[in-house]
This record gives structure tokens, C-alpha cells and sequence, in this order.
């Protein structure tokens, strides 16, 4: 059996998972973390180590599937006996847990996908994720290896390209997703793309503070809107 996949685990309460976007690097999720670990217990994953110690070491390409069997593996270390375990993802964290939820939906309360780039849903799907990538990777990308790599290096090289292919194959129990868009995504490429999830996958949509940054940018209302969220997802299913 390999070691446990990272995490960090704080606060107390109902298990909440959360997936980073990018490489999975947990950068600047302190706030959020903090405030939501006053409502429950917070599990931070780190699908690649990056946060320890693993940056700069070789990674091979990625898939949603393989963030999403460590995210089982996790939450198979980190859970009560018969209790359910909440999950945020967002960008890149939010297309893995929707791997997760198609896979492994049995002791997933509610999972909530903030902004996921599966743009090929999309009917013109192919074209604009050919734009994305030709947008996000331009010249003079970061390192992915040795002393000078970076998460937005290892995000390029190692996740974009086969996560924005990601197309989910499996229709979710009933009232066990939110797809959320942030407010300030109104109109853009996510927003659309998130709209064509929440009608192909019969999901709720929700809309959460700033834009795909969100998480960073307004980390407390960020939280309190997720809290909402999932406390009413809690209600609905009772």
C-alpha cells in the first residue's frame, strides 16, 4: 500500500473536503480555511505534494481520475464510521470532484464544483478549449521541475491540457451537486460552461463572491456562501 496522498486536516464538525485548483496547491487558502474550520472539519487536499516538499520533483501527466482516487483514499482515512463527508473543488479541484462524485458517490453528502473548466461540453467545446490553452500558456511559461518551479508551471505543463478535456460521464444522484460561478463570471466562458453542466448533469447552480478567484479574493463571504450552501443542501435532503 503507498502512503496516504497529502492533506491537512483543522477545526471540528462535519467533514469538508476541500480540492485546490491549479496543480492542487493550497496557496493563499488560509482565510477561507480558517473560516470555514469554525463550522466544520476542513481536509486539505494536496493531490501533488507541492505543499510538502514535492515541488520541483518530476510529475507526470494528470488526470481527474487520479486526484479523484486520492481524494477516495483521503476520505477513507479522514471519515467517521457512517457518516458523509462534504466537498468543495475549485478550476481544476472542481473538475476532480466531479470525477470524485461520479465514482464514488457513496459517502459524499454534497459536493459543490466552483468553476469548472470542462469547456468541451460547450457545443463549440474543442475550439474554445484550444483558446484557453493558446490564453493561459503563452510564451514564457514557469519551470514544472528543478529549484525554480512553480505550481503555475506544474498547472501548465502536467494538468491544463487533460483536465479541460474532462467531460463527466456519469448523471450524479438527485440534490448531491451545486455547480457555483462566480458573480463576477457573468457572461464569460466559465459561466457558460457551468450553465451547460448544471443542465447536463440536472444539478443545482449556485453563485458565489468575486470570480474564478474567488476563493482568494473574498475568502470569509466566500466561505459563509459555501456554508450556506451546503447547510441547505443538508436541509433539502432530510
Amino acid at each position: 500500500m503507498t502512503d496516504l496522498p497529502h492533506h491537512d486536516v483543522t477545526g471540528s464538525g462535519p467533514v469538508l473536503l476541500l480540492v485546490p485548483g491549479g496543480a492542487g496547491h493550497p496557496m493563499g487558502l488560509d482565510p477561507l480555511t480558517e473560516r470555514l474550520a469554525t463550522r466544520f472539519t476542513v481536509v486539505t487536499y494536496d493531490p501533488l505534494g507541492l505543499a510538502h516538499g514535492r515541488l520541483g520533483r518530476p510529475v507526470p501527466e494528470q488526470r481527474p481520475a487520479d486526484w479523484s482516487e486520492g481524494a477516495r483514499r483521503v476520505l477513507e482515512a479522514v471519515l467517521p464510521a457512517g457518516e458523509a463527508a462534504y466537498v468543495f473543488g475549485t478550476s481544476s479541484g472542481g473538475i476532480a470532484t466531479l470525477d470524485l462524485l461520479a465514482r464514488h458517490p457513496g459517502r459524499l453528502a454534497h459536493v459543490v464544483a466552483h468553476e469548472p473548466p470542462c469547456v468541451t461540453v460547450l457545443p463549440d467545446g474543442e475550439a474554445l478549449r484550444a483558446e484557453l490553452i493558446e490564453q493561459l500558456d503563452g510564451p514564457g511559461r514557469p519551470p514544472a521541475e528543478g529549484e525554480s518551479a512553480t505550481p503555475t508551471g506544474v498547472f501548465l505543463a502536467r494538468v491544463l491540457r487533460p483536465f479541460s478535456s474532462y467531460v463527466p460521464a456519469v448523471t450524479p444522484p438527485p440534490g448531491r451537486l451545486t455547480i457555483a460561478v462566480g458573480a463576477d463570471s457573468r457572461g464569460l466562458l466559465l459561466d457558460r460552461t457551468a450553465e451547460a453542466l448544471a443542465e447536463r448533469l440536472g444539478s443545482a447552480r449556485a453563485v458565489f463572491p468575486g470570480g474564478h478567484l474567488g476563493t482568494l479574493d473574498h475568502p470569509v463571504e466566500f466561505a459563509d456562501r459555501l456554508t450556506e450552501t451546503l447547510r441547505s443542501s443538508a436541509r433539502t435532503s432530510a
